[in-house]
């Protein structure tokens, strides 16, 4: 059976499975729309939260990244996880205890205001619609390759699906959905890297060979280790050494923080923690969701260079002076037909190379880099089918959180809270679902008119939630001194902050887009990190010179602050 049936019928069975989730868990109020009835397992809600968070950047994008620039992709790899520990720690417990359905919603009430509320439903909508453009141009990515139509024409096949699921099930359907997901995506992505760490070093475990010796076809050591071939290709092709890095370490730094204090501040993984029935269930949840992820993330980097090695040798050819076209790899020619592999004979001599600078013949998309490897490696033709269906599952499960996010933003905080306050439960879940199909519609606008590669957009994401709504959050639960008027300085004046810098460099000026012309060397990526103290600063300095925190919200900040770990959640 070809690749194409085989992904078919597996992406298809995937498809199946899902849309009988959401059917058999369909949301009949608000609350299983919102929050999943506040009845999850932690252990469900860690599986849930970590399918919500792996995203297409995750599964597609950021092995992708680590494998064409090297040490440099660490600061994904340390800045995502990183932000887990801190959310599980400083965050999770006390927003469950305050037992409310959105982010937005604790910052209007901690902050009393209902000013406040709409900055923060500002803030998450700008969030989740700069990280949805993300995850639909994987969707895209995926369908273009294995269905064979064009990357459009894929966004619009994941919109639908996405529309279904999402709109029909609320929090209860995706969240049984994203269990299921999760399944398929870990499966999918370690398959592929088991087998080629056995074909290369003979290890199982990709983690130990990633540091080991490969071997021959015979299956004899060659005396040459993975990372040391790495760098040995590198210099002779151009490159810098795949061990080293060549960002700034400010620019590392702030990456990695922007990364991290982003993550903690991203309200479709927030959210997640609204769905257990406890408080401790929070804190259990969040420990499981981070054992889950790391499955995935410890296997990055060894994937990530095993298809290095393969992509080079490959194209290059055993003594890397080439290949000729008509006798390349198949998957060269699979690749250029969707137009994320691109070959310019400039030397006229009817071979492929793949080289830094002037000699480079072969253009490369990084978002390839996952769903190309177990061709590369000449796997079989199903583990190709369920790499497909992978990186379906971690695109949709995460578009399917961010559409709950914008959507509830929109019924809840805005309409029942603010605009509209008489409006029935029915009414509510109506225009929830109504403001979820408005959602769709531009993340697919945004999904055919991506403003970067996956893992970019989302890193920019991830620098908004950073200088928007995680000081306000975190200040909310730490600071009784915090009142409205800071609150609401601060997120406005970070979310601009990083906003205009990010617009500047990524769509007014992109030619300047390099180290010389930024602030202190810090790239768009990094820059939510200052605009994250930016917030803190404004906060501090309004919250001084304005009035005083009444003292009922004094007393609730008290009350957050100290969570009995198997107390029941109260409802304020």
């Amino acid at each position: 059976m070809d690749v194409q049936t085989l992904t078919y019928l597996i992406v298809g069975f995937t498809f199946a499975l899902y849309i009988g989730i959401a059917i058999w868990s369909r949301a009949g109020s608000t609350k299983e729309f919102y929050v999943a009835g506040g009845g999850v397992h932690p252990v469900v809600n860690g599986m849930a939260t970590a399918a919500d968070w792996m995203s297409a950047a995750s599964f597609i994008s950021l092995a992708g990244i680590v494998s064409f620039v090297g040490y440099d992709g660490s600061v994904y790899l340390m800045g995502w996880t990183g932000g887990f520990v801190l959310l599980a720690l400083c965050m999770a417990p006390y927003l469950r205890k305050f037992g409310k359905y959105t982010v937005p919603d604790f910052i209007g009430d901690r902050y009393y205001s209902q000013a406040a509320r709409t900055v923060a439903v500002v803030c998450a909508i700008f969030i989740s619609f700069t990280y949805i453009a993300g995850q639909m141009r994987g969707v895209g990515v995926v369908f273009s390759r294995f269905l064979e139509v064009d990357i459009n024409t894929g966004v619009y096949i994941g919109m639908a699906v996405v529309f279904f699921y999402a709109v029909l099930g609320g929090m209860k359907g995706i969240t049984y959905t994203q269990v299921a997901q999760y399944c398929v995506l870990i499966f999918a992505f370690m398959v592929p890297a088991i087998f080629i760490s056995i074909m290369m070093t003979g290890h199982i475990l990709p983690q130990i060979g990633f540091g080991a010796e490969l071997i021959d076809a015979a299956g004899n050591g060659t005396g040459t280790y993975l990372l040391d071939k790495l760098d040995g290709l590198s210099a002779q092709l151009g490159f810098s050494q795949y061990t080293e890095g060549s960002k700034g370490m400010i620019d590392v730094f702030c990456i990695t923080a922007a990364l991290m204090f982003g993550t903690a501040g991203l309200p479709h993984v927030i959210v997640r923690f609204f769905t257990v029935p406890k408080v401790k269930d929070a804190r259990v949840s969040a420990g499981w969701t981070l054992v889950f992820i790391a499955i995935m993330y410890t296997t990055i980097p060894a994937l990530a260079a095993f298809s290095r090695v393969n992509m080079i040798e490959t194209i290059n050819g055993p003594e890397s002076t080439g290949v000729a076209y008509e006798t390349a790899p198949d998957w060269i020619k699979n690749w250029e037909k969707t137009g994320l592999i691109q070959w310019d004979d400039k030397n006229s001599d009817g071979n492929i190379y793949y080289a830094k600078g002037d000699t480079n013949e072969m253009k490369i998309d990084r978002d390839i880099m996952v769903l190309a490897t177990p061709e590369i490696a000449s796997l079989p033709a199903w583990v190709i089918a369920l790499v497909a269906a992978g990186g379906l599952a971690a695109a949709l499960s995460t578009s399917a959180g961010l559409l709950l996010v914008i959507s509830t933003s929109v019924s809840h905080d805005l309409l029942k809270k603010n605009l509209m306050p008489d409006i029935s439960d029915k009414q509510e879940l109506m225009y929830a679902r109504i403001a979820a199909a408005a959602g769709i519609v531009m993340a697919g606008y945004f999904g055919i008119n991506p403003p970067g590669f996956v893992a970019a957009v989302v890193a920019i994401a991830f620098g908004l939630a950073a200088s928007s709504l995680f000081p306000a959050i975190i200040m909310g639960i730490f600071s009784r001194t915090m009142n409205k008027e800071g609150a609401i300085a601060g997120m406005v004046t970070g979310l601009l902050f990083s906003a205009s810098y990010i617009i500047y460099f990524k769509f007014i000026n992109p030619g300047d887009n390099n180290a010389s012309n930024w602030l202190f060397g810090i790239s768009p990526e990094g820059i939510g990190m200052v605009g994250m103290l930016v917030n803190f600063g404004v906060a501090f300095v309004v919250s001084k010179v304005t009035a005083a925190v009444p003292q009922n919200v004094v007393d609730m900040v008290e009350s957050i602050r100290f969570p009995k770990g198997s107390g029941q959640a109260h409802e304020h």
